[in-house]
């Protein structure tokens, strides 16, 4: 299946917006809730919906923990979740403590799969809604 692109117009930073192009954009049109996903399981596989649902419920509750373990969660070809932050810079070592977080940040890594996804992708372009 191809992934739908649409073509947006943007300015072009350093011309401080003077000057414009076109470039391609994904188009996002419909989501897939966790309902819809927990269908999509179902029908490829002999797992009734409330166990699906139960399983990817557990799993947020497990990562979460996990993360706030400061461990890193791998989940096999779908991709790893870790978490960064932002702290301000300090003079010593003594002086960076939990005060010094300014942000955290979660972040995906695709697995295998997700990652060969995106390099056998084909798109097909869409008209642009007025």
């Amino acid at each position: 299946m191809a992934i739908q692109i649409k073509s947006v117009e943007r300015p072009i930073p350093r011309t401080n917006g003077s000057v414009k192009k076109f470039y391609a954009s994904p188009v996002h049109d419909r989501e897939m809730s966790l309902e819809g996903l927990t269908k999509e399981i179902e029908k490829i596989s002999t797992v009734n919906g409330a166990d699906i649902r139960a399983v990817l419920y557990a799993m947020v509750e497990t990562a979460v923990a996990g993360l706030e373990d400061g461990r890193i969660i791998r989940l096999g070809d779908l991709g790893s979740l870790r978490i960064t932050l932002r702290s301000e810079g300090k003079d010593t070592e003594e002086e960076v403590t939990a005060a010094a977080v300014k942000k955290t940040k979660i972040i995906f890594t695709p697995g295998k799969k997700l990652k060969e996804m995106q390099e056998n992708a084909k798109f097909t372009k869409v008209k642009a809604e007025k």
